[in-house]
């Protein structure tokens, strides 16, 4: 079982680790010597029970806290599927296009013909 030598609060720690944690470990040092950082920036030098007790805690309200917003987005995410399963499930919208008369077009291109057969009259007369 490898031994990892880790820093926290400028104070070296051995810790043992299975065989190929090593890499999870040094990451939580890293988040766990942040914390402890950011308490001695604060207070000073603490002892060192303390300043891990203290610093676990800052780490572990961090951690409630993000728990609390994935239940939040996972509970969005659940109520969002379930919008999307009854829209599937719903049967399509019914559009009516209305259609327009036989008479009302032969009258649109009768008037049309009639317009242009005017407008080339007045292109001859204006020439």
């Amino acid at each position: 079982m490898p031994e990892v030598d880790i820093t926290i609060g400028g104070r070296v720690f051995q810790v043992a680790c299975q065989a190929g944690e090593e890499h999870f470990l040094q990451s939580a040092a890293k988040l766990l010597n942040n914390e402890a950082a950011v308490l001695s920036e604060q207070i000073g030098r603490i002892p060192e029970t303390r300043m891990l007790l203290m610093a676990g805690l800052m780490l572990a309200d961090k951690t409630a806290g993000l728990e609390e917003e994935l239940r939040a987005l996972e509970e969005r995410t659940k109520s969002l599927r379930y919008e999307l399963d009854s829209a599937k499930a719903a049967p399509p919208e019914r559009l009516e296009v209305a259609v327009i008369p036989d008479a009302v077009t032969d009258s649109l291109a009768e008037l049309a013909a009639r317009a242009e057969a005017l407008a080339a009259r007045m292109e001859d007369s204006a020439a």
